[in-house]
């Protein structure tokens, strides 16, 4: 882990630096820094920054990096052929390894996030400011600590479960091996409960951070990925909004938006659908983000400019109806050049699902407005229509009912009557390929099928025709095994 990383880093310092005599004129440590509200704001602020950036300037890890893991080395994309770096080829081609520097990356970034969860949480939590401001931005901290170790332990199975910032340099004091993800999730449970009281919506420069809505959502996500049906039910119908269907309670007014589009848009961000999103453009008020799925999905208006990205064959854009409004959104194959007049025809589909409009010179995505959808109302649906098909033995009214709010959103037909359970099921997962391309959610779907599904997905990609079984799991870092002595996942 990073936090194993620094330990040596440190031991090495003052082995080698025993002669240096420091006297700084000004050092900050965290007994002079938690005094005031705006100094807990800051270290919460701090939290919701590692989804959105990178401290070494790399891919963030809801900016793109992800998504490279979670798109890339799914069924949707396939990263250029001519892209510089190996690892990034490797992840779309399923020819990875333990030493792979985007694997690497994604396990640091999460716990980097995770170790600036902990400083806040342990450290706010003992601060004489308002009650009400003090135990709201705890519950914060604890939601992005339940997302991050969500992610992992989707991703890798076992992981170590971290809870509080090192308090020794000593390095086998802060290695920490492998933990249940039985355990793992138990606290990512007791994290989503404690966001149960947060609040409903904010306003101003707080919009985008997590609220009670969010935290039943994540929570009936967790439970769905678990397979606890009545739980997931119980959260589910907390989050739908009330009247709409049998016992939601939901007070939040969450709904689809009349079109797709909205949903990535910079004039519609935070909007009625969004029920959590990373920032970016701004991150909760300050200007320090950058977006880089769409710079990677559309480069320069020379169609022989191989973009970052393509789809990972010409049946990712095949998948939709031609009445299908979602594929306008997910793909374009011409584009209007402001600048010329010209429209472009690019011949083969490319991703647009993340492409900022709004941007000029268009080209210019890395400054892009958009933000990256954690949780939409759409998955809500679609998870209340898989949990109902689960708990009844087959799809109920309200199970039908939910899924074609969303195809009719999409402009497409009602899904037939009469299925059986596995029909159902199997709907859900079409619809769910198709609703959230892009944004990090297949690669969980398929994995968290269980068997052999994910490798048959890959499989049938001729780029990922090395996809095994193992690759349910991706591999623990080997920088992770070397210094810190963890457990490799089978397979590896």
């Amino acid at each position: 882990m990073k936090r194993i990383i620094y330990g040596v880093v440190a031991a090495g310092l003052l082995l080698s630096c025993n002669k240096l005599t420091e006297d700084p004129a000004s050092v900050t440590v965290a007994g002079q820094f938690y005094k005031t509200p705006a100094d807990a704001l800051a270290a919460v602020s701090a939290v919701y920054s590692t989804l959105n950036s990178d401290p070494a300037g790399d891919f963030p890890i809801y900016g793109r990096n992800l998504n490279l893991l979670t798109c890339n080395g799914g069924d949707e994309l396939v990263f250029s052929p001519s892209n510089t770096n190996p690892d990034v080829r490797a992840l779309g081609t399923t020819t990875y390894v333990p030493a792979n520097d985007r694997v690497r990356k994604i396990w640091q970034q999460h716990y980097y996030g995770i170790s600036r969860a902990n400083v806040a949480v342990d450290n706010v939590a003992g601060m004489s400011i308002d009650t009400t401001l003090r135990e709201r931005l705890v519950r914060e901290a604890r939601f992005v600590r339940a997302l991050l170790y969500f992610n992992l332990v989707r991703l890798f199975g076992d992981v170590p479960l971290v809870l509080h910032d090192p308090t020794t340099v000593d390095v086998n004091n802060l290695k920490t091996g492998r933990t249940s993800k039985d355990s793992v999730y138990q606290q990512i449970v007791a994290d989503l409960k404690e966001g149960f009281n947060l609040p409903k919506s904010y306003s101003g420069a707080d919009i985008g951070r997590a609220t009670s809505g969010a935290a039943h959502a994540l929570l009936a996500k967790v439970y769905v990925t678990r397979r606890d049906w009545p739980n997931a039910l119980a959260e589910l119908q907390k989050v739908i909004t009330a009247g709409t269907f049998t016992n939601a309670t939901g007070g939040y007014g969450y709904n689809l938006f009349a079109n797709f589009k909205d949903a990535f848009q910079k004039a519609t961000k935070n909007g009625v659908e969004h029920v959590f999103s990373v920032q970016f453009e701004t991150n909760l008020g300050a200007k320090n983000s950058t977006q880089f799925i769409s710079s990677g999905s559309f480069s320069s208006f020379n169609p022989a400019v191989y973009p970052g990205d393509i789809p990972a064959d010409s049946t990712v854009y095949q998948l939709f109806d031609a009445s299908d409004t979602r594929r306008g959104v997910t793909f374009f194959t011409t584009l209007l050049n402001t600048s010329t007049g010209q429209t472009i025809n690019f011949g083969a589909p490319r991703w647009n699902k993340f492409i900022d409009y709004s941007v000029s010179p268009l080209t210019s995505q890395a400054q892009s407005g958009l933000n990256t959808p954690v949780i939409r109302y759409a998955d809500v649906l679609l998870l209340y229509a898989e949990t109902l098909n689960e708990l009844n033995g087959g799809p109920t009214t309200d199970a039908y009912t939910a899924i074609n709010k969303v195809r009719t959103r999409a402009g497409i037909a009602n899904l037939t009557t009469g299925l059986s359970q596995t029909a159902f099921r199997d709907s859900v997962f079409h619809e769910r390929r198709k609703e959230f391309i892009l944004e990090g959610n297949r690669w969980f779907d398929l994995s968290r099928r269980g068997g052999s599904y994910l490798f048959d997905a890959l499989k049938k990609f001729p780029a990922k025709t090395g996809a095994a079984l193992k690759d349910t799991l991706y591999p623990i870092p080997q920088v992770e095994i070397d210094l810190a002595g963890l457990t490799q996942n089978p397979g590896w």
